[in-house]
């Protein structure tokens, strides 16, 4: 079961037509949430981001989309599919209909979809994870690079590159060939007490657990939080690399090339992300 505008609708039923921008032109936007015991974790700053995004791709936002009613529509749909407990949510905004590139209308209409979520908290897992650079596109430095819009051609070809070649994930570069994230992640790099990440302008999504994980960096004695470019020259120096994303939170890089990596850090990381969500879903109740 789909939530279309607000409607409960079967997974079967055609609701979407070859006129649908996001098809078209990739002319959309999405969210991907993690929903808890019927609680949607971090919506205010996945909301926020999403309110933003929209202003910048100049869609119009309608009056009914508050805070309060798109967080019922998220919970009304993992309801309808018996995953009030744990579940994955996607949140899909689109122009509607009409015109080629400029747009006859900056109305928007929006889907909701719930898929089962393995666990309500983040799980630390160390098994082996390689990745290599993603070398044949790049991603632009700028600010729509910072958006998550449906034009994600390049994380397509990315993973099926990595596939081909038998590895865990790629990471992908910008114009002036510096480390921007990986194909479906954030990334940090740790050295020494050190831990850094690509600013938001040399591409990166402006991702929901990285900016958590730079909050909480920032208030540890122990390591200095830096944004700055991450040359590939710097992989194979690093102490540790990892990825972050909202569903599985902390993700520890293995291996680049011949270079090991530990996993220390990114293991303490996960245990204080989980804190700040336990701390969230107590405020919530």
């Amino acid at each position: 079961m789909v939530n279309f505008n607000g409607d409960i609708i079967g997974e079967d039923v055609l609701f979407l037509n070859q006129e649908n921008r996001g098809l078209r032109y990739g002319d959309a936007l999405f969210e991907t949430i993690r929903l808890v015991n019927n609680e949607v974790l971090l919506w205010e700053e996945h909301y926020l981001r999403l309110m933003a995004s929209m202003r910048i791709l100049r869609m119009e936002i309608p009056m009914k989309f508050t805070l309060e009613y798109l967080e019922e529509q998220i919970k009304k749909t993992a309801q309808e599919n018996s995953f009030s407990n744990q579940a994955r949510i996607r949140l899909t905004i689109y122009r509607n209909s009409g015109g080629l590139y400029l747009p006859n209308t900056n109305t928007v209409s929006f889907v909701i979809e719930a898929t089962a979520l393995d666990s309500p908290y983040y799980i630390f897992n160390a098994d082996a994870y390689e990745v290599e650079l993603y070398k044949d596109f790049y991603i632009n430095a700028d600010m729509l690079s910072n958006l998550k819009t449906n034009n994600r051609v390049l994380n397509v070809v990315g993973s099926i590159f990595a596939k081909e070649n038998d590895y865990d994930s790629c990471l992908l570069l910008n114009g002036s060939k510096n480390v921007v994230e990986g194909l479906h992640s954030n990334i940090f790099l740790v050295k020494g007490k050190t831990i850094k990440t690509p600013p938001l302008q040399d591409g990166c999504i402006n991702g929901i657990i990285r900016t958590q994980l730079i909050n909480i960096i920032n208030k540890l004695e122990d390591y200095t939080l830096v944004e700055e470019s991450i040359s590939s020259f710097e992989l194979q120096k690093a102490d540790e690399l990892f990825f972050t994303n909202t569903i599985k939170g902390i993700k520890p890089i293995t291996k680049y090339r011949k270079k090991q990596f530990s996993s220390v850090v990114a293991q303490e990381l996960t245990g204080k992300l989980n804190a700040v969500i336990r701390l969230q879903k107590r405020d919530l109740v």
